[in-house]
């Protein structure tokens, strides 16, 4: 069974590797978690530190992208960036599949009165679209790091729980997981050991692309102020800093929105590439 499912990740592996966008989207984010891990050696200056006497200065070779109303570096403030985007971005998706991924399966494991209950609280959170529903949570949660990943986490619990409930409705009925009950197996057990490991594709598929859109809704909630207090650099908290000046200096908006931009594409071309690999269908 070991070898089996080792040969299966080796196939997926040996079709990611010829997909091309999906090499891009790995390589961006490779890119990413190394700027985030050595941002103290990449940027060449604090990304809090002020000159009054360089204020809104446009690219040039001491400030690659410019600096902001205060003087500060804005390429040093999107390299320090990086690491709170990712941050909420993992964190928040990393908390949102373990909780819905759990309420899911014990859905559709059990059944019945369990199932009919969970699944519409589910249904009732997901008939909030999930921007309005993080704007809500972190409006009563409050600013600060540990509340901007609490509610894009939050948000996304429904998708993740409707997602492996599905895909637990399919297996608890096959013949591995009725062995498992007939040896005197333990619900937790069969449903951690037997049911989830066999429910990873569609969860590393749906996370991938939903880490990309858990740092698209942690920017727009850093946008409209309820994301992290200055002087934190993150990606949309720049943006909505540098609107103000976007006439007359455009590039305090342009090099953090393509920042995230850029990380967003790269995530959806390596969701994307992992949903062609680990679709049974292309299987041989």
């Amino acid at each position: 069974m070991q070898n089996k499912r080792k040969s299966l990740w080796g196939q997926v592996f040996v079709r990611l590797k010829k997909n091309r966008m999906a090499l891009v989207g790995l390589a961006i984010l490779f890119a990413l978690l190394l700027t985030a891990l050595f941002a103290n050696v990449i940027a060449p200056f604090p990304y809090d530190e002020q000159d009054l006497f360089a204020t809104l200065h446009g690219p040039s070779l001491q400030h690659w992208f410019g600096t902001d109303e205060f003087g500060r570096d804005i390429f040093s403030r999107i390299i320090f960036g990086s690491r709170i985007s990712l941050q909420v971005g993992f964190v928040a998706v990393g908390f949102s599949v373990a909780v819905g991924g759990f309420l899911g399966a014990v859905a559709g494991y059990y059944g019945g009165k369990i199932d009919n209950v969970i699944m519409r609280v589910m249904d009732v959170l997901l008939s909030i679209p999930q921007l309005l529903l993080a704007i809500s949570v972190a409006a009563s949660l409050g600013p600060g790091l540990l509340n901007l990943m609490l509610a894009v986490g939050i948000a996304a619990i429904p998708q993740y729980a409707r997602l492996v409930r599905a895909s637990v409705l399919s297996i608890r009925d096959q013949e591995f997981v009725e062995a498992a009950i007939s040896v005197g197996s333990g619900d937790l057990r069969i449903i951690f050991k037997h049911i989830l490991p066999n429910c990873l594709a569609p969860i590393i598929v749906q996370a991938t692309l939903g880490v990309a859109f858990a740092i698209l809704i942690a920017a727009g909630l850093s946008f409209i102020g309820l994301g992290l207090e200055p002087p934190t650099p993150e990606w949309g908290a720049m943006l909505s800093g540098g609107r103000e000046f976007i006439r007359d200096y455009p590039y305090m908006t342009l090099f953090p929105g393509l920042a995230i931009m850029i990380t967003i594409l790269g995530l959806n071309f390596l969701g994307d590439g992992l949903r062609d690999a680990l679709d049974p269908k292309l299987r041989n």
